[in-house]
């Protein structure tokens, strides 16, 4: 609960939960960096934390004078590859069973099902590009590791899409921390950025609802034109 109570404080008052963690000392601030990081891409029962925001206000603070800007690049590469990587293994070795014991909410037959398209669609390559969407981030290396993908190309694309990431992200927040209309409106830029991330999640959900409602409309009116 402690923890949950900590993302609700990080969304609520991005600033002030930050500088408060940067105050408390280097261990504290860059271990919570490294932690959100790592458990959004490492742990697929966490989906929802916010890591575009979270990099975005690091840089920021980095600009400002928070953190090292060389040394919290390196505690994000770190995070986000060594995630990947841990959640790759967790889907080879207990996917099967953790989908079937039902019991991870967020492994939803839409999120499972858009994710497995997105797999086919681009390949390896979607390892890469899956970094950047909320939701599939966490659930890419999960399928790929339960669908048996060789350890080898995802690591190689892995690391090209953790450095990637985390990397633009961080130096966004850090090149624009400067920018006077950013402090002023920066509570107002990170909700925006959680609600540009979530977008293509929720217009992706929309329309697969849609699309079955449409096929099991089409099921039951050829079911009641065989009967006639």
């Amino acid at each position: 609960m402690g923890f949950v109570n900590y993302i609700i404080e990080l969304l609520r008052d991005p600033r002030a939960f930050i500088a408060s963690m940067i105050a408390t000392g280097p261990l504290a601030a860059y271990g919570f960096v490294f932690l959100i990081v790592f458990i959004e891409t490492g742990v697929v029962f966490f989906p929802f934390l916010p890591g575009d925001s979270l990099l975005f206000a690091a840089g920021f603070f980095a600009h400002n004078g928070g953190f090292n800007i060389v040394f919290l690049l390196v505690i994000t590469w770190a995070a986000a590859i060594l995630g990947d990587q841990m959640n790759f293994m967790i889907g080879h070795f207990f996917g099967q069973k953790i989908i079937a014991s039902g019991k991870v909410k967020a492994l939803t037959p839409e999120h499972l099902e858009k994710t497995q398209k997105f797999l086919n669609k681009h390949g390896h390559l979607a390892i890469f590009l899956g970094r950047f969407f909320p939701f599939i981030r966490t659930f890419v290396p999960f399928i790929a590791g339960m669908g048996g993908m060789h350890w080898h190309n995802f690591g190689i694309y892995n690391i090209l899409g953790g450095l990637t990431w985390s990397t633009m992200f961080v130096l966004l927040g850090y090149f624009f921390g400067g920018i006077p209309v950013v402090q002023e409106h920066f509570e107002l830029l990170i909700v925006g950025i959680v609600a540009v991330s979530i977008i293509p999640t929720v217009v992706g959900l929309i329309r697969g609802r849609m699309s079955k409602g449409e096929k099991n409309n089409e099921e039951v009116t050829d079911t009641n034109e065989d009967e006639a």
